[in-house]
C-alpha cells in the first residue's frame, strides 16, 4: 500500500517539516497543496522547482498530486495550464482540481454549460500530466464523476482527466463504497480518505472518533495498487489534532480495518 498524505493537514508548514512527518511515520507520497502562502505555487521559478523536486526525490517520497483549486467547470481565474505545468516539473502523478459545476445549470437531458467548458478545458490543456478530477462539490458521487468521465471518452479522445476519489465524499452522499469504485475504476487514478461522524452531518473528526468504514474500504481496494492518501483537514476544521499526532494513529486504524478485510 502506498500511504501518503495532503499538507492541508499541515498548512503553513516549512517543507523540512513535512519531510520530516513523512519520513518519520512510514508515509511514501504527499499531495501538495498549492496555494501562495504554501511552499509549492505557481510563482515558483524554475530553480526553486527542481530543488523542491530533488528534496522530495532525496527523501524517497512521491508526489501524489499537485493540489490546485481550479474548477474546471467554472468561469474562474484559476490558470489550469500554470498547474499542470508546475506539477510536470515537480515530476508529480497529476494536478487535483474540483468541478465547480452551477447546480443551477444542469439538465436531464444533456452536458450542463459548465460540463461543456470542461470538455473545452480539457480538449485545449496539455496532455502530459493527469488532470485528477475529485469526487466533490457539484459532483460529489462517483455516479456524477463517471457519467462526465464517460462523456470526455466520447466527445475528447485522448483526454488526460482521471479520477480522484475522495471517499468520505461520496460515502457522505449515500454511494455505498463498492459501488462507487465500480462506477470510477476506468478513470481511478488515486484515492483520498479521512475519519468523519455520520452523525454530525459528516463532519471530519479526529481518527478514533468517527464511523467512516475504513475497513470496508479496504476490502474494496484489496489486490489493487492504487496510492491511498489521508486529506487531513486541519486548514478548514483547526479542531482536529495535529498530523504529529495523527499519522501514526492512521497505521493503528488501517490495522484494524485490515484485519476486518481478513
Amino acid at each position: 500500500m502506498r500511504l501518503g498524505f495532503a499538507t492541508l493537514g499541515c498548512p503553513g508548514a516549512a517543507l523540512d517539516d513535512v519531510l520530516a512527518l513523512a519520513q518519520g511515520n512510514n508515509f511514501a507520497g504527499l499531495e501538495l497543496r498549492a496555494a501562495p502562502d504554501e511552499f509549492t505555487n505557481t510563482g515558483l521559478s524554475a530553480t526553486q522547482r527542481r530543488e523542491l523536486r530533488t528534496r522530495i526525490e532525496d527523501a524517497g517520497l512521491e508526489i501524489f498530486a499537485v493540489s490546485s483549486y481550479v474548477k474546471l467547470c467554472a468561469v474562474e481565474e484559476q490558470p489550469l495550464e500554470e498547474h499542470l505545468e508546475l506539477a510536470a516539473d515537480l515530476g508529480a502523478r497529476g494536478v487535483r482540481v474540483f468541478p465547480g459545476d452551477d447546480p443551477g445549470e444542469g439538465t436531464p437531458d444533456g452536458p450542463s454549460a459548465g460540463e461543456i467548458r470542461a470538455l473545452d478545458r480539457v480538449t485545449t490543456a496539455p496532455k502530459d500530466v493527469p488532470i485528477l478530477l475529485e469526487t466533490h462539490d457539484s459532483h460529489s458521487t462517483a455516479r456524477q464523476v463517471a457519467a462526465f468521465c464517460a462523456l470526455l471518452d466520447t466527445d475528447v479522445p485522448g483526454h488526460n482527466v482521471k479520477a480522484l476519489w475522495d471517499t468520505s465524499h461520496t460515502w457522505s452522499h449515500g454511494e455505498a463504497l463498492a459501488e462507487s469504485f465500480a462506477l470510477l475504476r476506468p478513470w481511478l487514478e488515486l484515492v483520498q480518505f479521512k475519519q468523519a461522524d455520520s452523525q454530525q452531518d459528516y463532519r471530519p473528526v479526529a481518527i478514533d472518533a468517527g464511523d467512516f468504514p475504513i475497513g470496508e474500504l479496504l476490502t474494496v481496494l484489496d489486490g489493487t495498487d492504487y496510492p491511498l492518501s489521508l486529506e487531513w483537514e486541519l486548514k478548514w476544521h483547526p479542531q482536529l489534532p495535529s498530523l504529529a499526532e495523527t499519522l501514526p494513529a492512521v497505521h493503528a486504524w488501517l490495522s484494524v480495518g485490515a484485519g476486518e478485510v481478513k
